[in-house]
């Protein structure tokens, strides 16, 4: 089944307690399509770029599974260019710089060919772009996945809550719900997320997990703990790469199955992370990925009896 991706092609430069980067591959929808063509579905970018970015790079998302047509290059333009310095506990970062170049005037065209897919994965951009793009669509999606975050709801509410509206599924993290809620509470706060429309509200706790919620419902998946962490840039979008990924590669967009994708999301993410910018999903392979699978399984299941 197809997966439209609407989101940000960029460079990072990156600086970690472990070292440091020039300007790498990096972007919202570059670590969703990565993640997402690494379960064999049938992704499709929508973004824009300059005449600096590399070929190289085109061909390296092509070559994992991800159809780049609908990405459109500026000749005379230069690529969204994000720079940014991440302190000890990895956790917080100072931006260094963000200079939005051709993403200032982007204004996404969904290509023909794109326009019947079945899954739509919405990265964070403006939520006027990400309303634009559903509104292009003849035909709702089976499932339409949005991500944003507090930037939008301080200085683009009204605009953002009618978006809302409008998707399947809210991704956020744990500081955004509380914010868009008003409640402390995570479970008050999804009570209230959804009642603004979306049937399901996934919020990231980084290191910590992800929950998934639902009217009824509410599922909680812990991270894995791993040894190192070396760049946890593009761990959220990659996370959402896995997560949808999953849920196309299926066809199932069940609670249960919405389970097992938050699962895959999480074991993609912690790849991310052991190495700069998407290093680790490039070299990930299937063994890999199900082996992590595994160690998650091990890790929550358990047997108790009951008296």
């Amino acid at each position: 089944m197809s997966l439209v991706i609407v989101g940000t092609v960029a460079f990072d430069a990156i600086e970690t307690p472990f070292g440091k980067t020039d300007k790498i591959l990096g972007g919202a929808a570059t670590f969703i399509g990565l993640a997402a063509g690494k379960l064999n579905v049938d992704a499709k970018i929508v973004s824009v770029v300059g005449g600096d970015f590399p070929k190289e790079y085109l061909d390296l998302l092509n070559q994992n599974g991800v159809d780049t047509s609908g990405i459109k290059i500026i000749p005379d333009g230069k690529t969204f260019f994000w720079a940014g310095r991440y302190h000890n506990d990895m956790n917080t970062r100072d931006t260094l710089a963000t200079e939005l170049n051709v993403l200032a005037d982007f204004s996404p065209v969904v290509p023909e060919s794109y326009k019947d897919c079945t899954f739509l994965m919405l990265g964070n951009l403006t939520p006027q772009i990400q309303k634009s793009v559903i509104e292009q669509l003849p035909v709702k999606p089976k499932l339409i996945v949005m991500d944003t975050m507090n930037f939008w709801m301080n200085s683009a509410w009204d605009d953002l809550i009618e978006v809302i509206g409008m998707v399947d599924v809210l991704t956020i993290n744990d500081e955004e719900a509380r914010q868009l809620s008003g409640e402390y509470s995570l479970v008050k706060a999804a009570r209230k997320i959804i009642a603004m429309g979306p049937k399901y509200l996934v919020i990231k706790k980084g290191e910590h997990g992800a929950f998934l919620f639902n009217k009824e419902s509410v599922f909680f998946a812990p991270a894995l703990p791993l040894e190192e962490v070396f760049d946890p840039t593009g761990a959220g979008d990659t996370f959402a790469g896995g997560f949808i990924g999953y849920l196309a590669r299926t066809g199932d967009i069940s609670f249960d199955n919405m389970k097992r994708a938050i699962i895959y999301g999480s074991a993609m993410a912690s790849f991310t992370v052991e190495k700069f910018g998407t290093e680790g999903l490039q070299a990930l392979n299937n063994g890999d990925l199900n082996d992590r699978i595994r160690q998650f399984s091990s890790m929550v299941q358990f047997d108790i009896d009951l008296d």
